[in-house]
């Protein structure tokens, strides 16, 4: 492990976004990485940031201007209101001196857990869709929004990675942990098995099939993907570095899903799933999750984050298939404060949030051809 992970893993809420693979991955794609810390009077690391930071170039405006990015961060202790102080003004200062943009943030501050379900309270109780959990809101997390509002932080239309998610608890026995799924789910996992589905860790010779079985899923859900060249980056850094493991479902030795579990300080993540439309009646993706669960325990994480909820848990978010899968795992909702910018530039702040969204709708209607010509090779 790194000397910046070891830093990482003796802090509140170590993330996998945070780690010098993450640092070093992006370094590939346009981003430099600065590494920062904060220390105590004792020379103590007590915070720490992964900042990215891009260059930009406006056609017809001149000079070269940058975005900084803090992905999953910063981390800290954001209960200690001195130290928050202290770290949010210092990325502010840091984003003046390098003439920034703005600067954003997006670090997992809990605003409360469970589901806030639209339109719950006009449904029938006999309605399957109102099966809900206790909501709590968290005090703090509440509070450290409105600083940021007064700090002129803002909540960001660009909303990089997920702002909820699910969270299983892995520190309970398997037993425990079967119990917890629904009922359907618990079903579904045993009867993988008995329809004669394995699971296998796999490898770096792995990653071709992986991505192969990674594009058939985005072009059939409709989601878009990069190229190949960036996940065969990706799941072979963070595989030879320890912190991914591929875990392949089959069947009669034929892959037919799979998911590449990371792991990072007692946290695992599952970020891409994948499969195929042979032998979907025999639940190879209940049988895989319950493997990376088994996996994840056995690794010595605490956690699996199963990354991403929907914004309005309601029927109507594009996500909500996806959430009824993942709760069915028998994991926790967790809500979190999500993306902040802090502007700098104005002027060019308004013009970037403007021409993002353009660029990015021409950037997926590409991701989608490129996919469909690797399937198509």
């Amino acid at each position: 492990m790194s000397m910046w992970n070891d830093v990482l893993v003796e802090l509140p809420n170590p993330h996998l976004l945070q780690t010098q693979e993450w640092g070093e991955f992006k370094s590939h794609y346009g981003w430099t990485p600065i590494y920062q810390t904060w220390k105590d009077s004792k020379g103590k690391v007590e915070g720490a940031a992964l900042l990215l930071k891009r260059e930009l170039t406006f056609a017809g405006l001149g000079g070269r201007w940058c975005v900084l990015y803090v992905p999953k961060g910063p981390l800290l202790d954001w209960g200690n209101a001195v130290l928050r102080e202290r770290v949010l003004s210092d990325l502010e200062a840091e984003a003046r001196r390098q003439g920034a943009i703005f600067i954003k943030i997006d670090a997992d501050v809990e605003l409360g857990r469970g589901a806030i379900e639209k339109g719950e309270a006009e449904r029938s109780e006999t309605d399957p869709q109102t099966e809900s959990e206790e909501v709590t809101e968290n005090s703090l997390g509440l509070r450290i929004v409105q600083e940021l509002g007064e700090r002129g932080w803002r909540f960001s239309e660009e909303q990089i990675q997920f702002r909820n998610t699910v969270l299983i608890d892995l520190t309970a026995s398997e037993e425990e942990m079967l119990a917890r799924m629904k009922q359907k789910t618990r079903y579904n996992v045993r009867l993988a098995s008995r329809k004669g589905v394995t699971v296998r860790r796999g490898g770096t010779t792995d990653i071709a099939l992986l991505y192969r079985m990674y594009a058939e899923t985005s072009m059939r859900d409709g989601f878009v993907i990069r190229e190949e060249a960036y996940y065969q980056r990706l799941w072979d850094s963070f595989i030879r570095a320890g912190m991914a493991t591929p875990l392949i479902a089959e069947v009669d030795g034929e892959a037919v899903a799979a998911i590449v579990l990371f792991h990072f300080a007692k946290r695992a993540w599952y970020i891409h799933g994948m499969s195929r439309n042979v032998h979907r009646e025999k639940m190879p993706n209940h049988l895989v999750q319950w493997e990376a669960m088994r996996t994840a325990k056995a690794l010595g994480c605490e956690e699996y984050d199963l990354w991403g909820a929907p914004n309005e848990f309601s029927p109507q978010d594009p996500m909500w298939g996806v959430y009824q899968f993942k709760r069915g795992l028998g994991g926790m909702v967790v809500r979190t404060m999500g993306a902040y910018d802090l502007p700098i530039r104005h002027r060019l702040y308004w013009l970037y949030t403007r021409l993002l969204p353009r660029v990015l709708a021409v950037m997926r209607r590409r991701g989608k051809e490129q996919t469909a010509q690797a399937l198509n090779q």
